[in-house]
């Protein structure tokens, strides 16, 4: 029999209740404690911690309107608003336990009992103040890091001069309806920013739709951003709606759009410019009223340069343009960011007690962070999954050996993604599924990286 790490308190006139109830309870709790006397309430919850405590309610003989229950379940109630309290009533007095329960009870249970009977509304009560602390626990912990947002907007963290004027750029594009446009290297938080203009415009209360173009079949992008009409093409076979009517009143965000081809960029340029759509097989127009905020990882000059992607869309595209730096140059932002990844990933995992030694901060610092806060995010989850000891090292981190204060202006992005999915494999036994998995990626994406870095 495995004893529940609980603090059971029972207050009732009758010592033999008392003293039946906690030689039955102390079978299955580490601690029962009983008091026929409910004037010592306060002193004892103030000096112990209960899990649930059993209340009856009538002390006085002849007594039996529930008074002093109520009097009592007050107290308690105001002591620990989220106190379990279980009555113990006698069968004539249901209907006062009913009225209790609307008054902040948790339940009741009648006497004279059956032991399981108890047994079985005790332990529900136990799980019930388990769950509660828990729901507080995450609480403190949304309030905590919410804190230490540090001038953060939207849930982005960052006091970094370089997130400063991203947080800038945010505030005074969300007030108006200018399209969007967001460049920064992979992992960065492209999404974060997206959905901060949305969270801080007028719009916030509509729909925000993402959208993958990266990852989209080029068979499908028409479909999926414009929607179709039952029997439109052999496998039409229910109306789809699409994902710029879905966002109309809102805002649609198309992730990855340096990846899309020619022919699927002049279909949204001549969307931008009507700001009217037509679902494949109708004749119907649908005028949209829709935010559009883009993003991508790629050189998109150099594309413009080269002629892979549309000057006129880029134009329309960028109104206000948006770029994240990358983690390497905000490195006031990675104590943070490690702080905020550490208490979310202890919490999550059950490992509250494990501490990052002293140092580590220094050398994540240090660090180039090619793979940029995504990277950040999974090596301090993949540290406090890992450990043991309740310290986390730098080991611990799998942070790659550089020299202090190096600096990466000789490698080009498209070097940093390379060499950032070749370890993210590596460290993934070649499975690309878990490596895109694991890098933030869908598995399309992934291979057109592969392929286009000749992996």
């Amino acid at each position: 029999m495995t004893l529940s790490k609980g603090n059971i308190l029972i207050i009732d006139d009758d010592i033999d209740v008392l003293e039946t109830a906690r030689m039955f309870l102390k079978q299955y709790y580490t601690r029962v404690d009983i008091s026929p006397d409910p004037t010592k309430i306060p002193g004892i919850i103030s000096k112990n911690h209960y899990d649930v405590i059993l209340l009856d309610m009538n002390f006085r003989k002849g007594r039996n309107d529930g008074v002093e229950g109520f009097y009592w379940l007050d107290r308690i109630l105001e002591y620990d608003p989220e106190a379990v309290v279980i009555l113990i009533t006698a069968y004539g007095e249901i209907d006062l336990a009913v009225k209790a329960i609307k008054k902040g009870a948790t339940d009741f249970v009648l006497k004279p009992w059956k032991n399981q009977k108890l047994l079985g509304t005790v332990m529900s009560g136990w799980k019930l103040r388990m769950s509660k602390i828990e729901v507080k626990k995450l609480k403190d912990t949304a309030r905590y890091i919410s804190r230490g947002q540090n001038n953060g907007i939207s849930g982005i963290i960052g006091k970094s001069k370089a997130m400063l004027k991203v947080f800038d750029l945010i505030k005074k594009v969300s007030a108006t309806a200018a399209n969007v446009l967001i460049l920064g290297e992979n992992g960065t938080g492209k999404e974060l920013v997206a959905r901060a203009v949305h969270e801080e415009s007028d719009r916030k209360d509509n729909q925000f739709i993402k959208v993958d173009m990266g990852a989209m079949p080029e068979t499908l992008i028409e479909s999926e951003l414009f929607g179709h009409v039952k029997g439109a093409y052999t496998d039409a076979k229910e109306a789809r709606t699409g994902s710029f009517e879905l966002a109309s009143g809102g805002t649609i965000f198309l992730d990855e759009i340096g990846n899309i081809s020619l022919n699927a960029q002049a279909k949204i340029l001549t969307v931008l410019e009507n700001r009217i759509i037509k679902k494949i097989g109708s004749n119907i127009p649908f005028e949209l009223d829709v935010r559009i905020v883009a993003a991508t990882n790629n050189l998109i000059y150099d594309m413009v340069n080269e002629g892979s992607f549309r000057q006129d869309l880029l134009y329309r595209l960028n109104t206000v343009e948006i770029f994240v730096p990358p983690l390497r140059d905000r490195k006031d932002d990675v104590p943070l960011l490690t702080d905020h990844y550490f208490t979310l990933f202890s919490i999550r995992y059950k490992k509250q007690g494990v501490t990052i030694s002293s140092g580590v901060i220094e050398k994540l610092i240090n660090y180039n962070w090619p793979g940029n806060v995504r990277e950040l995010q999974h090596a301090v989850e993949r540290a406090v999954i890992l450990n043991d000891n309740n310290v986390i090292t730098d080991s611990e981190l799998f942070i790659q050996k550089q020299e202090q204060g190096s600096v990466l202006s000789s490698k080009t992005i498209h070097d940093m993604e390379k060499n950032f999915i070749l370890h993210s494999l590596k460290e993934n036994g070649g499975n690309v599924t878990q490596t895109a998995k694991v890098i933030g990626l869908t598995r399309t994406a992934l291979y057109r990286r592969l392929h286009k870095y000749g992996i």
